[in-house]
Formats: C-alpha cells, structure tokens, sequence
C-alpha cells in the first residue's frame, strides 16, 4: 500500500519572498534592508528568561524554608492551641514561723472552680445558661438563692471578659460538693475543678495586723505582676506583702488535652510548683497572744476603748518580739475569700479593725518624751542633772507686749525643789517647760533644738520596719505652724506643750519604743525589725537578716545614765511605783497625753527590764483610757510579771 499521498508535503525554500505575506511598512523597509523577513532569538534573552524563573523558585524556596524553620514553632504552637490548654500551678507559700520555730499559718488544700473564658464563651448562650444553672444549683449555701449564685457567676464572667482568660469562679468548695463536681466537670467546655494551696492563719486575731493576709489578684495587681497567673494568691498586707517575693514560690504548670469544643479530653504533661521560703521572726508566740488576751480583758473590765495596741521590742537588736493592735479582725476570711457581708461590717466599724495602730496609729506622746528632753537638754549643757527648779504647781508667764496678760501653764501637781532624776520620776511638767522652753535665767533649748534632738531619736520619720503603712508622726515648728496656721505665730507656750509632748505633736507607738529602746540600751537607736531569718523548705537558713543601726553616739553615755536613773526611780517612787513589787528591776515612764477639747487623754505606758541588762521594752497605750498610770500599766505589769517567771 502507498502510503506517501498520506504525508503533507512540505516544499523546502531558502528564503521567504517579500510579495508573498502581507507586510506593514515598517517589515517592507526592513526586507529591503536585509532580504529576509526571520530573524534568530539572542542568547541573552533566554539567560535573562532561565534567571527569572529561578529567582521566583528560590523565592518559593525561602519562603517556605522561613515558615517551617524560623516561624515553625510560632504557627505549631498556634495549631496546637486550638486543642491544647496549658494551666498554672499556684506554689504553696512559705511558711512563718516565730522565733522557737513554731508556725504561725500554714497551708491547707482549697477546691476552686475555674474558667477558660474563650472555651465557654465560645458555646452558644443556651449551653452557657445550662452550665451556669447546674453549677449554681450545686455549689448554692443555703442562705443564697440558686439564683443569686448564678447572678453573681454571671456578673464575675462578665466583668473578667477581655481582661484575662481564666477565672476563679468559686472558692473553698467543701469537699464533699468537690467530689461531685469532679465527676462533672469534664463535660463542661472550658471550666477545671482545681486544688490551690489556701492560707490558714492560727490565732488569726492574735496576729491578723502583724502577718496580714492573702487575697485573689485585683486588676491592679495583674499590672503589677504581670508573671502572676489569675488564680494566684497575693499577700494584701502585714508580712505577706512585705515578703511576698520571699513567700511566694515558683508555680508549676499542666498541659491538657480539650477538644473543638473545649472540654478537657487528657492530662499531656504536669511541672510540679516549687513551694516559696519560710520566714522565722523575731516574734514570741506566746509573749503575743498573752499582750492580747491582757489588753483585750482589760479594756472589756474598764468599759473603755476597743481601740489600743501594744509593742514589745529586744532592745539589744530592735527585734520585735510581739505586736498588737485592737480591735483586730479574722485575716482568714481574706484567705478563704470574705463575703460581702463581712467585708462591710469591718469597713464600717467605726473602731477601724484594719487600722495597724503600732505603725500607723497617730498620738500626742504625753509624758513618754520628758526623757527624751531630758537627754537633749543634758547634752546640750542647758542644765546639770542635781540643779533644782522650784516647782509651785505651774509657770506665770507674763505677755512681752501687754505685761497686764498673764499666761499660765500648769502641773498636774505641786513637785517643789525638784531636780532632773525627780522630774523624770514623777513627770514634772514644771521642770520640763523650763529646760525646753526656758524660764528665769534657765535659757530652755527652744523649739529648733527640740526638733533636732526628737528627729535624732527617729520622731517625725518612719523607722523602716519591714511592713508596709507606716506612718511619720509630726514634730512641729515654726515653718510647720506658719503653713498649716497662718493665722497665727509660734508662741512660747507652743514650745511649752511640745516640751512635755502636748499640742500638735505626733508620734506612732512604734516610734517611741524605739526612741526610748535607744536610752535602754545605752545609746543606739537599732531599726526594728520582725523578720529574723529567711529559711527554705527544709529549715535551713537562706539569709540571715541583718541588724541595721540608725543612729548612735548621738547622746553621751553619761548623759544616758542620768535618764535610766530617772526611769528607774520613776518606778521606786514615782508616777510608775506599782512595778516595784515585781521579781526583776523595770524601769519606765507613764504618760497621759490629752487630746480634743473635752478633757479626754490618751493613756501610756513604756518601760524596759531588767534595769541593768535590758532584754525587754514594752510599750502600752489606750486611746482615750485616761492616766497612763491607772489603765495602761496594769497592762504592763501583768505581762511583764508573766514573762520574767513563766
């Protein structure tokens, strides 16, 4: 069979003539120019064609390689997250102990019910109202309606939306109620049933304004804290905030596996929380809860005042050795999480249980600081300690400008020839005007020097101790009274009533005890301090916390000599005598410092034993008790009796 008619035939010709295609002019002019209408493609435009695309391959190429390299984890994770959830751990906190090692609080196991917000928030409404409904059914006390329960679950979720991802929704579920939820909660998108470490304080009254208490992260302290993960506890006040970074731990960590719809499916991994270091203070338990109970039954006898506080302090090293204020309050209703009920019954008591009354409550110092103008006034070479004032009962001080205008300042009593270890005795107020303000041809020290010499004992200046809210006090003068009074000068009876610490001073309980610690122990005024070591989980010490001193050599040693001679007498045969019967030597001083203008007083006490090798100075004051000598050292005598022969 001839197969070539089947082929085209294709007639071979060596070039193309110009009649034979149409040609625009400019292919015409270009034919006549080269005779051919073909022409070959350039080598450099294929090399420019092949660069090309491997440039745009190589851009690939580095694209992906960034993606699954460099950015691999990032969008690992992110695929992960819509099926992976990862929890925090609080750690338990350290625990405080006194100085014998006794505890002071200690942890407890706490069932919290919690919420991933973008895992229930993502369900529908009807799903979310039914979890709601249950939860509320199940966890309602019983004189709280369901419905107020989840009215308040309701208002929390909405109130944490867009701010964090998790919340506590309830706290301190009893554990018969937490068995059952356990058994629940995993077909709930989003909610965990979890056991946190929960504070319990022991003798939460006893120690409420020393130790303080925890409480859930406010908004606040988010921002602060940014490390800390919602369902975290936080010291609010006393030691917990002081030393929360020392208490707080390391948290630990879960990985759970949820699925599209965010309930929990399998535990993928756990990090164990690292428990935080303890706190062993220089507090004695027992020296503490016997000033409260002795303080507490006193002012229950008397009928007087709620309000009081009481400090005891080693005068060898500033270390505190117990620390009240009344009235207190219960700190582990913050750590279980307070009711709004209670919460404003101690907001509105008028006593002000919150108030640390040590550190930041706020008092004329009363007859307390005579010894302190005494040792100025001997350092100041004003007068020698066996030169007498004639002491009638009061000073006659005429007017520099109308001699006709006599003003008079009185004593509580006639004292007669009186030198400085008799003045200090009995709280002469007569001898005290004269050495501070002067009289006849005794010059006084004057307000400036006063002021001095109070700042050299810490008055009008926080004493750095290791809690937060303390407060300065006020010794005034000139240009204080100028700002706050214009109206009205600095007169010589202003310099008067500061000598005797009357009028606008002020001073803390804290303040005084350890300005007069400082002429206990013969000159140095130490910072006081609670904390005493740092320990770890096992006892051991982790820091030793150092003893910082003030201020020393600001009083010459024989100058403090005549002042404890003073306080001692004062408890021989003075305003303090009722000590003397006592089976150790105390010496002291007894103060009334009135305050208002209806004749009320505020009742001191401060002393310090043994006499020669002090280990021991307690201060005692009752607002609005009256004569120091009659209601606060009562007080002091009971403690001290008990604590030189328990």
């Amino acid at each position: 069979m001839e197969l070539k008619k089947y082929f085209i035939k294709n007639k071979v010709r060596e070039s193309i003539e110009a009649e034979e295609i149409f040609l625009d002019a400019e292919a015409i002019h270009s034919l006549e120019d080269k005779g051919k209408l073909e022409q070959p493609i350039k080598h450099r435009n294929f090399f420019l064609f092949y660069a090309l695309i491997i440039a745009c391959l190589s851009i690939l190429f580095l694209r992906a390689g960034h993606l699954e390299i460099v950015k691999g984890e990032y969008y690992y994770n992110l695929a992960q997250g819509n099926r992976l959830r990862v929890y925090s751990l609080p750690a338990p906190r350290g625990i405080i102990y006194d100085h014998l090692g006794q505890p002071l609080v200690y942890n407890i196991p706490s069932f919290d019910l919690t919420v991933n917000l973008n895992d229930f928030l993502a369900n529908p409404q009807s799903i979310q109202e039914e979890i709601l409904e249950e939860i509320a059914g199940l966890i309602n006390q019983e004189d709280r309606p369901a419905g107020q329960v989840k009215r308040e679950m309701e208002e929390k979720i909405a109130q944490a939306t867009g701010q964090v991802s998790q919340l506590v929704v309830a706290k301190n579920i009893d554990r018969s109620m937490a068995l059952v939820l356990e058994s629940l909660v995993k077909d709930w998108p989003g909610w965990r049933l979890e056991k946190n470490p929960q504070r319990q304080y022991i003798e939460a009254s006893y120690f409420a304004h020393l130790l303080g208490y925890t409480g859930q992260l406010s908004p606040d302290d988010l921002e602060e804290h940014p490390d800390y993960s919602r369902n975290e506890q936080i010291g609010k006040t006393g030691l917990e905030l002081s030393y929360e970074s020392v208490l707080r731990g390391q948290p630990g960590q879960e990985q759970v596996e949820v699925d599209s719809s965010g309930k929990s499916q399998n535990l993928l991994a756990a990090k164990s929380a690292q428990p935080g270091q303890g706190l062993v203070l220089f507090i004695d338990q027992e020296l503490q809860e016997k000033l409260y109970q002795t303080l507490e039954k006193t002012l229950k006898r008397l009928g007087i005042s709620r309000k009081a506080a009481a400090l005891a302090i080693d005068p060898r090293n500033g270390g505190v050795l117990a620390l009240v204020s009344l009235p207190s309050f219960d700190n582990n209703l913050f750590a279980q999480g307070i009711s709004p009920e209670d919460l404003a019954a101690l907001k509105n008591d008028p006593a002000n249980p919150f108030l640390n009354r040590v550190l930041a409550g706020q008092y004329p110092s009363g007859s307390t600081i005579k010894p302190l103008i005494a040792a100025a006034a001997l350092e100041e070479e004003i007068i020698s300690p066996t030169r007498q004032i004639d002491c009638r009962g009061g000073l006659s001080v005429p007017n520099q400008y109308n001699p006709q205008i006599i003003y008079y300042y009185p004593d509580w009593k006639t004292h007669g020839l009186t030198d400085m270890i008799k003045a200090i005795a009995q709280s002469c107020n007569v001898y005290f005007y004269t050495i501070g303000g002067g009289y006849g041809r005794i010059e006084g020290l004057g307000v400036d020097r006063i002021k001095e010499y109070l700042q050299y004992f810490g008055l009008g200046q926080a004493s750095q101790i290791d809690l937060f809210g303390e407060k300065k006090g006020l010794v005034p003068d000139p240009a204080w009274k100028k700002e706050k009074k214009p109206d009205e000068e600095w007169y010589l009876g202003d310099t008067y009533h500061l000598a005797i610490g009357q009028g606008d001073i002020l001073v803390t309980p804290l303040q005084m005890t350890v300005a007069l610690a400082s002429i206990a122990n013969g000159g140095i005024l130490y910072q006081p301090q609670i904390v005493d070591k740092i320990v770890d989980l096992g006892g051991e010490i982790v820091e030793d916390m150092p003893t910082e001193i003030i201020r020393q050599e600001f009083i010459q040693e024989e100058n403090i000599k005549i002042v404890r001679q003073g306080m001692r007498q004062a408890v021989l045969s003075g305003s303090a005598r009722s000590l003397a019967d006592l089976s150790v030597e105390v010496a002291g001083k007894t103060g009334t410092a009135q305050f208002g203008s209806s004749g009320q007083a505020h009742a001191w006490f401060i002393g310090y034993a043994p006499y020669e090798e002090p280990e021991i100075i307690l201060t005692v004051l009752i607002e609005g008790g009256g004569e120091g000598s009659q209601v606060a050292l009562p007080v002091a005598k009971e403690v001290l009796e008990w604590y030189f022969n328990q």
